[in-house]
């Protein structure tokens, strides 16, 4: 009996669902709150950097825009062009001389995007490990 190759695809996402486990090219989140390695560097880059302060402790915005929201609506670039080069007359400031954000942006992206797609559902994420 030939099996379809999409049916073999369904019964892998159908597993992966029951488990609790997300996967794609950003990042791995097991229970909405058991990210990877990377994601992981990403949370912990965001509580160094104190994003909260501005974004609020669970990036739903307080006198910064939610993240939540605003990764819905923009790319990648524009996402590490905002973190990196500011958006002063907005009040947001540059982190291009924050050797952590700029050494950790596409974690902080990962992070933020898992967030943003309700994949990790609380702020504070733990290792899968």
């Amino acid at each position: 009996m030939k099996v379809h190759p999409f049916f073999i695809i369904a019964l892998l996402l159908a597993s992966a669902v029951q488990a609790g486990e997300i996967k794609n090219e950003l990042y791995t989140v097991v229970d909405g709150t058991k990210v990877d390695g990377n994601t992981l560097t990403g949370f912990r880059t965001w509580r160094a950097a104190a994003c909260d302060r501005c974004h609020g402790a669970n990036q739903e915005g307080l006198v910064g825009p939610s993240l939540l929201e605003s990764l819905k609506r923009i790319s990648r670039e524009e996402f590490i062009h905002t973190v990196t080069d500011g958006r002063l007359d907005k009040g947001m400031p540059t982190f291009k001389e924050n050797k952590q954000v700029t050494d950790n942006i596409e974690q902080l992206y990962r992070y933020l995007k898992g967030r943003s797609n309700g994949d990790i559902v609380r702020a504070k994420v733990e290792s899968i490990d």
